[in-house]
């Protein structure tokens, strides 16, 4: 399979219950100020080569650039060993995957930013006197009709038109959250009221193509700001998932969408647009029997399983001679759910968040002889995606095996200190790693060391490929000063 970088950024729910902070800005400065897993204080994050108001339409709007001043910035972000990013993304703490290279590894360091979150919440309730007053939600709503995201990152070759990504993606990403969404008791957004529903951002997105991502909310976004060479590669930046808990969601939803992007790339593909993509979305997460059929613009009408069936055949046709990679077992996985949706939902109570979360309350109901208007279900539907190993309800299914595990406990612990070997994130972790004073600042394109006498050297990452384990770790290894560093990377 071809080699694709991607990676997901992950913003959390941040309750602090304490009287007089109710500022969720600074409350989220202060809990990731508190990481006490910090390479360094002092080291800023690097804008250059950042503009989120370029369209991949073909042209900017305007707007201001996030540029803050030193101080605030320090204040914003922290850049952390394994090679992602630790920040405040508007109301929330912010935590960014290093870029990846397999969906297994992308798990991983998503569930590294689970527990260095944690740690920062911990830390931060000590050194504040909180009393654990602070908490934070691997969620995507706070229930009173503000919702905040979840975004995957895929670099795609700059030669496939984004026209064609938007037709054959949009499908795909509505219905894809019959095996990812993470479940929702109610409805928010003026949308038509409803018990349960599978997706908690669907009720979010109200319009098909757009750069917004906290207002009109679209099914694709269009925002261009690749992270690397722009003449080659295009970062797909992709607003519609939830936030998952389950490892088993997390790794299909970006699996299945590696897959997908790689038939559209061949050409391979669906032939599927529906009528009204904007309705469908929130009708399929209303459809917990996953029977409605949906009408197409061709005046077709499939199920969501349907719609799912098209993409894994167009994936089989060009991964069919695959023997390497990670392509024969994500298909076989891909199909299985889909069987196992068709037949019997409840067969994948263990496995997928909506169907945990939706059996769990359905089981509380029962004892308890209440209803989904019952304000102890909503206060489970926030509970199940508290990351607190101790008060998660996620996490409590977890310990007493009512939730299927894909990756270990190991996997994870290594996620949080060392950066993935095969892209450019190892050479800006061991960066970090071995030389953390001299490092002035850094971004996902670039290290800055500072090498004394008010000169700032920086080293560009323009290339996601470059700066892996095998090209520098000798460089590392024989290299006890950055001055040695910076001339062997120039010979």
């Amino acid at each position: 399979m071809k080699s694709r970088i991607f990676g997901t950024e992950t913003e959390y729910g941040i309750v602090v219950r304490d009287d007089g902070s109710s500022d969720p800005v600074n409350n989220s400065i202060l809990v990731i100020g508190s990481c006490p897993v910090l390479p360094a204080t002092h080291i800023l994050w690097d804008y250059e080569n950042e503009n989120p108001l370029n369209d991949a339409r073909g042209f900017e709007i305007e707007g201001e650039k996030e540029r803050p001043g030193p101080e605030y910035n320090r204040l914003l972000n922290k850049l952390m060993f394994n090679g992602g990013r630790l920040y405040v993304d508007g109301a929330h703490p912010e935590f960014s995957t290093p870029e990846c290279l397999t969906p297994r590894e992308v798990v991983a360091y998503e569930k590294a930013g689970e527990r260095i979150m944690e740690l920062c919440r911990e830390t931060s309730n000590r050194i504040h006197r909180r009393d654990n007053g602070t908490l934070l939600y691997k969620n995507n709503t706070d229930g009173k009709g503000n919702s905040y995201g979840y975004h995957e990152n895929y670099l795609v070759e700059r030669s496939v038109p984004f026209d064609r990504l938007l037709t054959e993606l949009v499908p795909f990403l509505a219905t894809r959250q019959i095996f990812t969404g993470a479940g929702k008791a109610r409805s928010e957004n003026h949308t038509d009221a409803v018990d349960y529903q599978i997706s908690q951002r669907a009720d979010f997105f109200e319009v098909l193509v757009d750069l917004n991502t906290m207002v009109k909310r679209p099914i694709m976004n269009t925002r261009d700001e690749p992270h690397a060479d722009s003449s080659k590669y295009r970062r797909l930046h992709v607003i519609v998932g939830d936030s998952n808990m389950s490892e088993i969601s997390t790794y299909l939803k970006v699996g299945t969408m590696l897959l997908v992007l790689a038939a559209v790339e061949e050409g391979e593909l669906s032939g599927i647009s529906f009528e009204n993509p904007v309705r469908a979305i929130k009708e399929v997460s209303r459809d917990l029997t996953l029977k409605k059929k949906y009408r197409l613009a061709d005046g077709r009408e499939l199920t969501a399983i349907d719609i799912q069936r098209v993409y894994l055949e167009k994936a089989k046709k060009v991964f069919k001679h695959e023997k390497e990679g990670y392509s024969k077992e994500l298909l076989a996985r891909w199909e299985s759910v889909l069987n196992q949706l068709e037949e019997e939902p409840a067969l994948l109570s263990k496995e997928l968040d909506w169907l945990i979360k939706k059996e769990l309350m359905e089981s509380y109901m029962a004892k308890k002889k209440c209803g989904w208007d019952d304000p102890r279900i909503s206060m489970m539907d926030l509970q199940y995606h508290d990351i607190s190993h101790e008060k998660g309800l996620y996490y409590a299914m977890e310990r007493d095996g009512f939730v299927t595990r894909l990756i270990t406990d190991e996997e994870i612990t290594r996620a949080m200190d060392y950066p993935p070997e095969g892209t450019r994130a190892y050479f800006r972790g061991m960066c970090l790693r071995k030389f953390p004073k001299e490092v002035y600042a850094a971004s996902w394109t670039s290290v800055l060391f500072d090498t004394g006498n008010a000169v700032i050297k920086r080293i560009p990452l323009m290339d996601p490929f470059k700066g892996n384990k095998a090209l520098v770790e000798k460089i590392f290894n024989s290299s006890f000063s950055v001055r040695e560093l910076l001339e062997k990377l120039a010979s």
